[in-house]
């Protein structure tokens, strides 16, 4: 099976990919409510011939696309949600469309279109080839706060799948082989009794009491856990005004660890701080379990014909528009931000780049060995079929994530150059995999090595739902970019 066919269909096709990536990039929906992209990329699909299962392990926004028979089953990864309150321009500096509004500062509308690209391409040389095997687009709702690929995971979705292939636009061009934390997400809900703060406070029972009194015990445990774990919260409710006692208080927590084995413990201790809380408050305390994410486990032998497979095809030179719009960003943070960030990544002969705005350069696979202190519902997947979820130059080197640069950069030609390589790099994988069985079973024999006899069991305790209402709530909350 030919690649270049397979990117010159892409290329060919390339201002219609813009467009799609473009369309998500304004609808910028938040987890579990992402019904103009999922739409988007399911009709598309359909036009091409892929049969579509929708709203699969219980999520309205997920989708499986599928073409061909027989083995072996390759998956492209598609992921189209936005991150809250970030919304701004195409143009390098701070002004959101709307304030307040999401927009895309993970790059995930260019993420969901490569997965597209990449399929429909491959299917294109499949056709012609007139050879077998099975394709499969997995729409994958909430990577950023409520973990559909873990839900799908659990669902056994990936079950049959011999390897799968993600995207994620970033600032460099790699496939890298670090791995990422275990989480658990988690809410926390007090129940008290309200009196007036100053004529009967012995009458209440303040559940905002509980919610102090708890974090105070959470930050005195960072100094008994292990370095690498990482606690964070927010009150998302804590009362209406100062002279009502609050009856009510809510906090949301993540914690992280590099090993579900290692989080767990940390978990648990967690729980009994709650609880100790409630005690010293007279309050109720209600456990709410939001999502539980692996660490990613990574796979060299698909990273190397990832990465072998983007010096093929070479990443496209920036214009001198795309120059000056990545120098202006880039004054936006300053250069020892960005060399800290650098250091802290480990990243080979970062001097090389201190004065890089646009990354073209192509990174051999690094960083083995190294723990990224983020969660993706990704290290679900890769528990369970070999993984590789690569990067390409998307952003503006040194430019922090989840952020308004981000978001501008998501949606001008920047992006759109990542996205065009990034599908040609895709669909190259996909089609080696395809040509060559031995790829996959030294992939699945490298998983089995790294997993060294451990067991993938969802984390999502048993009867736990993906949170359809919470996600819904919130999104009615937002202010819109459309």
């Amino acid at each position: 099976m030919n690649k270049k066919n397979a990117w010159d269909w892409i290329e060919n096709n390339k201002e219609k990919l813009m467009v799609i990536s473009d369309k998500i990039w304004d609808y910028a929906e938040l987890g579990l409510v992402e019904e103009n992209s999922s739409k988007l990329l399911i009709a598309e699909l359909e036009k091409e011939g892929f049969k579509i299962q929708s709203g699969v392990a219980g999520m309205p926004t997920s989708f499986i696309a599928t073409y061909g028979n027989g083995r072996p089953v390759i998956g492209f990864l598609a992921e189209y949600d936005s991150l809250p309150g970030i919304s701004n321009k195409k143009i390098p500096k701070k002004d959101p469309l709307v304030a307040g509004a999401p927009g895309h500062g993970c790059g995930h509308n260019i993420y969901g279109t490569t997965a597209y690209a990449a399929a429909v391409a491959t299917k294109k040389v499949m056709e012609e080839a007139k050879n077998t095997g099975t394709i499969k687009v997995f729409g994958t709702p909430a990577e950023e706060n409520y973990a559909g690929k873990a839900y799908m995971a659990r669902a056994g979705l990936f079950n049959d799948v011999d390897a799968c292939i993600g995207h994620h636009p970033s600032g460099i061009n790699t496939c890298g082989l670090a791995s990422s934390t275990a989480v658990f997400g988690v809410k926390f809900h007090y129940y008290g009794k309200s009196s007036h703060a100053a004529g009967g406070p012995e009458s209440g029972r303040s559940a905002l009491d509980a919610i102090e009194l708890m974090n105070v015990g959470v930050n005195f445990l960072r100094e008994h856990v292990i370095d690498k774990a990482r606690i964070h919260y927010v009150i998302e409710h804590g009362g209406g005004q100062p002279n009502v006692v609050p009856d009510y208080a809510r906090s949301w927590y993540y914690v992280r660890a590099p090993e579900m084995e290692q989080l767990k413990p940390i978990y648990d201790r967690i729980l009994k701080i709650a609880e100790g809380a409630a005690l010293m408050t007279e309050t109720q305390l209600k456990i709410e379990f939001i999502d539980g994410l692996y660490n990613k486990i990574p796979n060299k032998i698909l990273a190397s014909v990832v990465v072998d497979n983007m010096r093929q095809i070479g990443f496209p030179q920036p214009s001198n528009e795309e120059l000056e719009f990545a120098a202006e960003i880039a004054k936006s943070f300053t250069k020892e931000q960005k060399i800290e960030g650098l250091k802290k990544q480990k990243m080979p002969n970062w001097e090389r780049y201190v004065d890089t705005n646009i990354m073209t350069d192509i990174l051999d696979p690094w960083n083995e060995g190294e723990i990224n202190a983020g969660s993706t519902d990704t290290g679900d997947v890769s528990w369970i079929t070999p993984t590789a979820e690569f990067s390409t130059s998307a952003f503006v080197f040194g430019a922090p994530g989840h952020s308004w640069q981000a978001v501008a950069c998501s949606g001008t030609t920047m992006g759109h150059k990542s996205l065009i390589f990034a599908s040609k790099v895709a669909a190259g994988t996909a089609l080696e995999l395809l040509n060559n069985p031995n790829i996959i079973v030294n992939a699945k024999d490298e998983l089995v090595k790294r997993l060294a006899g451990k067991k993938y069991i969802s984390a999502m305790p048993e009867g736990h739902n993906p949170p359809l209402e919470i996600a819904r709530e919130t999104w009615l909350k937002q202010p819109k970019n459309v």
